[in-house]
């Protein structure tokens, strides 16, 4: 039985935009998990997390783990902090800012990894005329600086004009930079994946909200060709990119065959997978802590 002593950090309904439920599901199992194997588990809210006096932080420290799922810049910036200081966090704050779609093209584009072509824009500029010299029509604009805490921070938009009315909607909104990503035909996969522990899904979503409403040829079944070994070591490649060990995303298959990835979610929902996921990120934990204990 193991005697480790793990703090959980629930993610803020405000970053859970038509998940709360789910977010909260997964690090409620994964506290399960790690408590049957003999854990002491604590769960803070994210506002309670972020609302820790100096006394509050001391009693962390003495903890051998943080698993967060937060996203606010400040409780962001305290994972920072503690990591500095030493202590194992999972996902890593620096890997949760990764995530930020503005830094997570870069990074991915950065280290090769087929990417959609995107422009990061200020959205109180015309973007007309680079739009078209960029041949973009059929687009995905995304709030660049932070995580989504709503459905409209990811648009899809047919065309350069109504981009740019998108861009003046943003603005409006107090959102001042967004990444303009081209749009991309093919079949749409969702996966789920835990880092040196063998946990990998990938399937299908019900749901269509990653194609355009015109696409042609969008079916339930992904296409013949689809080679799952290389989705899972392109999914893998990614995360360990942006410096996520619990991740999730969104990959296309184009037509001709090659697979691309279009986002990537630090510690999503698992909500098709939920109890192998909780028994996978726990066990990929304690190895963790286990590793750490042992190099001291």
């Amino acid at each position: 039985m193991s005697t480790a002593r793990i703090v959980g950090i629930l993610r803020a309904r405000d970053y859970s935009p038509n998940h709360i439920g789910n977010d909260a599901a997964i690090m409620n199992a994964v506290g399960d998990q790690l408590r049957k194997r003999g854990c002491e588990v604590r769960l803070y809210s994210e506002e309670q997390f972020g609302m820790l006096d100096e006394a509050g932080l001391s009693e962390i420290r003495e903890m051998d783990c943080v698993l967060a799922m937060c996203r606010s810049p400040k409780c962001v910036d305290m994972l920072k902090r503690l990591e500095d200081e030493g202590m194992y966090v999972v996902n890593s704050g620096y890997g949760i800012e990764n995530c930020r779609r503005e830094r997570m093209s870069r990074i991915l584009v950065g280290h090769s990894i087929p990417y959609p072509v995107n422009i990061t824009v200020d959205t109180d500029k015309s973007m007309l005329n680079i739009l078209r010299e960029l041949n973009i029509d059929k687009c995905w604009i995304k709030q660049a600086d932070y995580h989504s805490m709503h459905k409209e921070d990811v648009t899809f938009v047919r065309h350069a004009e109504e981009a740019q009315e998108v861009l003046h909607e943003y603005f409006l909104r107090g959102i001042r930079r967004a990444v303009i990503n081209a749009h991309v035909i093919g079949d749409l996969i969702r996966f789920y994946g835990v880092k040196n522990i063998g946990f990998f899904n990938s399937f299908l979503p019900m749901d269509s909200r990653h194609f355009s409403p015109d696409d042609p040829d969008t079916s339930d079944e992904p296409k013949e060709g689809l080679d799952k070994n290389k989705l899972k070591e392109l999914c893998e490649q990614a995360a360990e990119a942006l410096d996520v060990e619990i991740y999730g995303g969104d990959c296309m298959l184009l037509p001709n065959g090659e697979l691309m990835i279009i986002d990537v979610n630090d510690w999503p929902s698992f909500a098709p997978c939920r109890k192998e996921a909780s028994s996978s990120i726990a066990r990929h934990v304690l190895r963790r802590i286990k590793q750490i204990k042992g190099g001291r």
